[in-house]
């Protein structure tokens, strides 16, 4: 039988260690050249599988490639791009194996969320479906730490250590400032339905008095009157009051806060800015001075600050997709098993794709204050272990050296197909 090639790519919002998990494949896949031949990266996700767009990764140095372990964002370029369904449109799917066909491809290691989830299974079910033989294997990815049974998700740990470590230092500078100027600070972070970053905001909090004070979910109804109260106390307690906030909070009505009206390319409701929104209420209801940050693309992509344990955890996730495949395993995604809090002690284990995609894990009730405004210790002993360690990158004139891909294309030998 003959080697066959893989086909790697990177879907969704990207993270600060989506990169390792790409070394983590291409590297394994190379150790292992007697079973894989070339890995195919997709250029822009599944689009680059589709359109026949594919990326020779055979031609970078083991240098190069060894780099992506500090290098944010994807190497290989992203896409929000959901497969249909294969009985509404069959011709996408007649386009992957037309493609596979042509590049040899029995190997397929997508590397994203949810919705990469459901992508990777319907792919993995074309053997059944259509009678093509191909493993497909999915690889973990999310900043916003939403995805079932794995403890934790690749991106999550090192946005956690970023937006904790920001708003500590923010926290610092308002307090300074507090008596002749700003009372209140609010910093807005990503979480559409789970509160997994917000919560990361709450372990700055060690100590009496150090902010974030409040806490806001998008799992707790948010409750005006009630947020009010807590800030107003909270300023005449501490002096000042520091805030974070989800994107993703929604009103007694189920409707986002910040909700625009707009769809991304995955069909979801794109969200405004809820800080504003915020800082306005408080400057209209309570007339405190504020001011407020967004850390938008920012807290992803910090992989200066990155944490260690995401760091290798990323990359071994990688490693262990490619072992799934060379052990004959399909529609699985190697997962997170957490073995003990303190030490921190994990391993690897198989969880089904049928029961990954399109399924989200939320914040546990018991992870939330009663009041709903803050994170409890059970939560904290979850966190802490996931943003322990510094894995700095290289540094150059004063700043991270990140590298750069030569990503050549691999001669097309099909008909042009419209994505």
């Amino acid at each position: 039988m003959s080697i066959k090639n893989a086909f790697y790519a990177q879907s969704g919002g990207v993270t600060a260690v989506i990169n390792a998990s790409a070394a983590g494949v291409i590297e394994t896949a190379r150790r292992h050249g007697d079973k894989i031949g070339t890995v195919y990266a997709g250029r822009n996700g599944i689009i680059g599988a589709l359109s026949e767009d594919l990326i020779d990764t055979s031609l970078e140095s083991a240098a190069d490639i060894a780099a992506l372990k500090h290098t944010p964002s994807g190497a290989f370029g992203s896409c929000r791009y959901k497969l249909k369904s294969v009985d509404t449109h069959k011709e996408q799917y007649e386009r992957l194996i037309e493609v596979f066909k042509a590049h040899n491809i029995g190997y397929f290691f997508y590397n994203g969320g949810g919705d990469s989830a459901d992508t990777c299974y319907k792919v993995a079910q074309l053997s059944e479906t259509m009678g093509y033989p191909i493993q497909a294997i999915h690889v973990p990815k999310t900043v916003d730490n939403d995805l079932p049974i794995t403890d934790c998700c690749p991106g999550f740990g090192s946005v956690a250590k970023y937006v904790a470590t920001s708003i500590r230092e923010a926290g610092y500078d308002v307090a300074s400032m507090a008596k002749t100027s700003t009372k209140v600070f609010i910093l807005e972070v990503m979480g559409r339905h789970a509160g997994w970053i917000t919560a990361a905001c709450g372990l700055a909090a060690e100590a009496e008095g150090e902010g974030p004070h409040i806490l806001l979910f998008p799992e707790i109804e948010f409750d005006e009157a009630a947020f009010l109260a807590k800030v107003k106390a909270t300023v005449e307690k501490y002096d000042h009051c520091v805030i974070g906030v989800s994107e993703g909070i929604k009103n007694k009505d189920g409707k986002f806060l910040s909700e625009t009206g707009l769809k991304d390319a995955f069909g979801h409701s794109q969200l405004g800015g809820v800080a504003p929104t915020i800082a306005q209420l408080i400057k209209d209801k309570l007339g405190y001075k504020y001011h407020w940050a967004v850390a938008d693309y920012l807290q992803r992509a910090a992989r200066h600050i990155a944490s260690k344990t995401d760091v290798e955890q990323a990359y071994a996730l990688g490693k262990a997709a490619v072992e799934a495949a060379l052990a004959g395993k399909n529609s699985v995604m190697p997962a997170i098993r957490r073995l003990s809090d303190a030490p921190y002690q994990w391993d690897i284990v198989d969880a089904p794709l049928s029961e990954v995609a399109n399924v989200e894990k939320f914040m546990p009730r018991d992870f939330i204050t009663a009041d709903g405004f803050h994170i409890t210790d059970a939560c904290r002993r979850y966190l802490s272990p996931l943003i322990e360690g510094e894995d700095f990158p290289p540094f150059k004139h004063g700043l991270p050296h990140y590298v750069r891909l030569q990503n050549q294309s691999v001669a097309k030998k099909l008909p042009e197909f419209k994505v």
